[in-house]
């Protein structure tokens, strides 16, 4: 499989046209995946603008791909939302690396009840930029022609508002419908993950009141970094993504 790569801005490059890489994508591909001079790669803009083609200069402050082929990808719908709760350590992070992967469409942090981790002031913009960070790697490993966005921190009030246009999902062992007998509908599906200590009853309170609906992934109840993870795959499948 070709070679991935990323840049900043969206390319108008059609077929003939070069098109460079430079900065850290540069050098990452010179030096770290070792790209060589012939070798083809795909270029992408995380916003659906997909292009082939073959290395012609390779520097590791600038290389220069000629383009062979170029694609628009349209936007998945209906959107899937991971809504995950921060967690202590690694676990949120390896949460959103997975979630990438499999498909997310837009990842919310939410600040739990139960979060042992807490994001206010400078901290929450850089949690932010860490999972961005996160996910346009994880986006470029899995060839994904569209980069999922990472939404502000949001508090369960403002998950309860998206519950008015959305569908809103909430990972809770103690329910009786489970996630792979929902009939998707055109609404985006935001799927809601509690931290360590589960999703609180206040929580799931207000957020069923607004519309939020109960859903049980499977008879075993999992940790918070595979949960998502788990629920994303099983809505592709109804979904017809895979």
């Amino acid at each position: 499989m070709a070679l991935h790569f990323l840049v900043e801005t969206s390319s108008d490059a059609e077929p003939g046209d070069l098109v460079s890489l430079t900065g850290a994508e540069a050098k990452h591909a010179a030096v770290v995946r070792r790209l060589r001079v012939g070798e083809q790669v795909t270029i992408g803009d995380g916003r659906g603008i997909w292009l082939q083609g073959v290395a012609e200069e390779v520097a590791p402050a600038r290389v220069d791909v000629r383009i062979s082929d170029r694609a628009v990808h349209p936007s998945p719908t209906p959107r899937i939302v991971l809504a995950q709760a921060l967690a202590k350590g690694d676990r949120d992070e390896l949460a959103v690396q997975a979630a990438c992967e499999l498909g997310v469409d837009e990842i919310v942090p939410w600040q739990a009840s139960r979060s042992v981790s807490r994001w206010e002031g400078p901290k929450a913009v850089k949690g932010r930029e860490r999972w961005a960070t996160i996910v346009r790697e994880a986006a470029k490993q899995a060839h994904r022609p569209w980069v999922p966005e990472v939404a502000a921190p949001a508090s369960t009030g403002e998950l309860a508002t998206r519950a008015s246009a959305e569908r809103v999902l909430i990972l809770d062992p103690s329910a009786t419908t489970r996630l792979s007998e929902i009939t998707a509908d055109d609404r985006d599906i935001v799927l809601v993950v509690g931290p360590e200590g589960g999703v609180s009853d206040d929580e799931i309170a207000r957020l069923t009141a607004a519309g939020a609906e109960r859903v049980l992934l499977g008879d075993t109840v999992l940790r918070t970094s595979t949960a998502g993870p788990a629920a994303i795959a099983v809505l592709s499948v109804a979904l017809r993504r895979w």
